[in-house]
């Protein structure tokens, strides 16, 4: 990373090829997300984060089977994404989605462990626009 960032400063370009979204966020000026060998996305890292998501991601591993209709429809959600039993709501209002998890925990409709709120990253958006996580 420290050396694709030497050359980026010393204004040089510097084609990267990567699976691994964190690094083309950190180090480049502008990403192509490919999929199936197409071109799907250009733009600057912050632009497509910005243009896909401008929700807050919470992520959790439910503990059984999540009420995926219930989770859907929680006050705030726009999308929501099931991988491995790892949830991920995208909200637009993050204390009212919240509060929703914690009624159906309290109620006994779901159980959680290790809850995570983030902003949405360039992985976020691969996953978006391909439906599918980048295996590396």
């Amino acid at each position: 990373w420290d050396v694709v960032g030497d050359l980026r400063q010393a204004g040089k370009t510097v084609l990267l090829t990567t699976h691994y979204m964190e690094e083309a966020e950190q180090l480049c000026d502008r990403v192509a997300v490919m999929d199936h060998g197409r071109i799907i996305a250009l733009d600057t890292p912050e632009a497509l984060i910005h243009q896909h998501f401008r929700e807050t991601a919470i992520e959790f591993v439910a503990l059984g089977e999540p009420p995926r209709e219930r989770l859907a429809t929680l006050p705030g959600v726009t999308q929501t994404i099931f991988e491995n039993g790892r949830p991920t709501l995208y909200s637009s209002d993050v204390p009212r989605t919240m509060a929703g998890l914690f009624d159906l925990s309290t109620s006994g409709a779901l159980a959680f462990q290790d809850m995570t709120v983030r902003q949405a990253t360039l992985e976020d958006v691969f996953l978006k626009l391909t439906g599918r996580r980048i295996r590396g």
